[in-house]
C-alpha cells in the first residue's frame, strides 16, 4: 500500500509500502518451544526496547569484534564495494533497522534508489525520513514487512537494477538449510546479474569467539537474560532471573556459537493452563551464530545461485564482506 497523500506531499521522495505480514501466535510459539525436549526460544524475542539498547552496548564492547570489523571494511572500501551501482540501481536492504551501514554505500550526489525492509514501522519511517533529508537525490521505497517472508518487489522498483545489502553477519543466525533458502530468496529478489553485498563472520580461534559472547562487563549476559523478561510479558507470567544464568560456547562440530540460558535451580512456571518444568542444569537455547571460512560460504552461496566476485576483510581477518553476482 503506497503512502498516504499527506505523507507524499510532505516528502515526495519517500514512498511507504505496507505489506501483509503473517500473523504469529506468539504465546503458542514460545510455549511450544519451552515444552520441547531441548527448550528453545527464537532470538527474535531478544529485541524489545531494553534488548535493543543492550545490543547497541554489545556492539561497542572491546571483545565484540564483528561490528567494529565490518565498519572498518565499509569505511575503507565502501566506494569500491558499490562501484557497479549507478542512478538506475535499487539498493534493497532486508532487516534494515536504523539504516546506518548503507550510508557507506551512498554519497550526497548518488541518485540511487534505496528500499529498506523492516518489520518495525516506527523504526523504518524514522530511518527513511532521515536518509531523504541527508541525501537530496535519493528516492526511498520504505517497505514495512518481515524480510524472511517477503517476496513481492514494489512496482516502483521493477525497472531498476537491484543490489541486495545484508550486512552484520545476520546470515549466521540461520541454520545452514535456512540460510541457503534465504540466499535463494535474495537471488529471486535481485534477478539474474543482480548483486548481493553480504557480511559474513569468519571462523577464528575459539578463545576469540568465546570471549565475544562472554564479555567481562556481563552485557551479553544481561541481553540473554532480558529475553526472559520479554517473553514473560508476552506469556503473562514471571521468570525469576536469579534461577537462570547466561552460557555461550563455541560448538566446533557445528562451527557455531550457541547461546543458552541455564537453569540453576529446579522449578516450574505456569503459562496460562500449562505448567512448564525446568530441571536443574537444563537449558533454553536462545541463539546460534554460525562462523564460516570463505570457502564454506562460497559453497553455500553457489548452491543458492550466486558467484563470488570480490571479498574484503578487516586488517585482522576477523570478518568478511562479499560481493556476489546472481548467475
Amino acid at each position: 500500500m503506497l503512502s498516504s497523500p499527506t505523507q507524499a506531499l510532505q516528502n515526495v521522495r519517500l514512498h511507504v509500502h505496507d505489506l501483509p505480514t503473517p500473523v504469529t501466535d506468539q504465546v503458542s510459539e514460545i510455549t511450544q518451544g519451552l515444552l520441547a525436549a531441548q527448550k528453545v526460544v527464537s532470538p527474535k524475542y531478544f529485541y524489545d526496547a531494553e534488548g535493543s539498547r543492550l545490543f547497541d552496548r554489545i556492539t561497542r564492547l572491546k571483545e565484540y569484534y564483528p561490528t567494529r570489523a565490518e565498519l572498518e571494511i565499509l569505511s575503507r572500501h565502501g566506494r569500491h564495494i558499490c562501484r557497479h551501482m549507478d542512478k538506475n540501481t535499487a539498493i534493497i536492504e532486508p532487516g534494515s533497522g536504523t539504516s546506518e551501514k548503507v550510508r557507506y554505500l551512498l554519497a550526497p550526489d548518488f541518485a540511487a534508489t534505496y528500499a529498506p525492509i523492516e518489520i518495525s514501522k516506527a523504526c523504518l519511517l524514522k530511518a527513511a525520513t532521515r536518509l531523504t533529508e541527508d541525501y537530496p537525490e535519493l528516492t526511498v521505497h520504505a517497505i514495512c514487512a518481515d524480510f524472511t517472508a517477503f517476496e513481492q518487489i514494489p512496482a516502483g522498483l521493477s525497472s531498476h537494477r537491484k543490489t541486495a545489502f545484508f550486512p552484520g553477519s545476520t546470515i549466521g543466525n540461520f541454520e545452514p538449510d535456512e540460510a541457503r533458502s534465504l540466499l535463494r530468496k535474495f537471488h529471486r529478489m535481485v534477478g539474474k546479474a543482480g548483486r548481493l553485498l553480504i557480511g559474513v563472520d569468519l571462523l577464528k580461534p575459539i578463545h576469540l569467539l568465546n570471549a565475544a559472547y562472554n564479555d567481562r562487563e556481563g552485557v551479553t549476559a544481561q541481553f540473554n537474560l532480558n529475553l526472559l523478561l520479554h517473553i514473560g510479558r508476552i506469556l503473562g507470567c514471571t521468570f525469576d532471573l536469579e534461577k537462570f544464568s547466561h552460557h555461550a560456547r563455541f560448538n566446533p562440530a557445528l562451527s557455531r556459537i550457541e547461546m543458552h540460558l541455564k537453569c540453576e535451580q529446579a522449578h516450574s512456571v505456569r503459562v496460562r493452563n500449562t505448567e512448564i518444568h525446568f530441571a536443574k542444569n537444563e537449558t533454553i537455547h536462545t541463539e546460534n551464530s554460525y562462523k564460516y571460512t570463505v570457502e564454506q560460504f562460497d559453497l553455500l552461496s553457489e548452491e543458492a545461485g550466486f558467484r563470488r566476485e570480490a571479498t574484503w576483510m578487516d586488517d585482522n581477518k576477523l570478518f568478511s564482506f562479499h560481493s556476489l553476482v546472481a548467475v
